[in-house]
């Protein structure tokens, strides 16, 4: 529990990580220096600052990278408290990162040693979305870092290649599952976009149905096929997929005191490199041998 707890330290308290603004000097042990210009970009090097985009948002620790084009219908119109959301004008992509949750501890779920890895995930988001941001900023772009605000990461990770929808209305990439926290960066620095990807997710998810199955406040739909229906006014309407029911997934967790992976532990595509379950005590076994 308190190692749940304590996974979400930088998401939950370094509330300038997802600041709109550039944050202002630099560290003390970085000599300051004069504004420098803005960073040109045309068709001779587009090609070249999409990939330095790329490579350095890898190396601020995310695993998953993909621009989409900034699409407005995309944007949230309000936040949770009712306020006005206005996206800063002339953007024109969306820099979609995901980072891969600890499989062992995915494995535990859905007890708090579970609730540790997806904590990670979203301090992981904090940290690498406003590095990428202020990187940009500083480049002379405006950059608008988000988590789960502002717009759904997973329709966004979509046009960006990470993945596909499974059954479970997740992003579930082709290596690792649904077993991803998603991000992203709204900027106006040119890019070049990638394209949606297909390996056959939604004809698999058609005959799995593993995850419907373990779900254990039956929050998954067992339908043969994706459709429009919606069960609750959390489900975004006129998307054709498998719509979750929200509100009992939520629900467990309320029961459960902590939060639940077991559709994405149970996931074949998850499977690949990891086992099943694992009971917390054997995780922890497992770690101390480690060291």
């Amino acid at each position: 529990h308190a190692l749940a707890i304590a996974s979400w330290t930088v998401h939950d308290y370094f509330r300038n990580a997802f600041s709109w603004d550039k944050l202002g000097q630099s560290p003390a042990n970085i000599m300051p220096r004069a504004e420098p210009d803005k960073y040109k970009v045309d068709e001779k090097n587009i090609e070249r600052i999409t990939k330095t985009i790329k490579a350095v948002t890898k190396s601020f620790g995310a695993d998953l990278v993909g621009i989409a084009p900034y699409n407005p219908n995309w944007v949230y119109t309000e936040d949770r408290m009712g306020t006005p959301i206005e996206m800063t004008e002339g953007m024109t992509s969306v820099i979609a990162i995901g980072t891969i949750m600890d499989i062992d501890a995915i494995s535990t779920t859905p007890s708090m040693t579970q609730g540790f890895a997806s904590g990670m995930g979203y301090s992981m988001m904090a940290f690498i979305a406003s590095s990428l941001a202020e990187f940009i900023r500083l480049l002379g772009y405006n950059a608008v870092p988000t988590g789960n605000d502002t717009g759904p990461s997973i329709p966004i990770a979509v046009e960006a290649g990470l993945g596909q929808v499974g059954r479970n209305g997740l992003l579930t990439t082709k290596d690792h599952g649904a077993r991803v926290r998603l991000c992203k960066v709204f900027t106006d620095i040119p890019l070049q976009h990638d394209g949606k990807v297909d390996f056959g997710l939604t004809d698999f998810c058609r005959r799995c149905k593993r995850c419907a199955e373990a779900c254990e406040n039956e929050a998954i739909s067992f339908d043969n096929e994706p459709s429009f229906k919606i069960h609750s006014k959390s489900n975004t309407k006129g998307i054709y997929r498998w719509a979750v029911n929200v509100d009992k997934c939520y629900d467990f967790w309320v029961d459960n005191g902590g939060e639940c992976s077991t559709c994405i532990a149970v996931c074949p595509y998850n499977l690949r490199d990891g086992i099943m379950y694992m009971d917390p005590a054997d995780y922890w076994e497992k770690r101390l041998a480690e060291q």
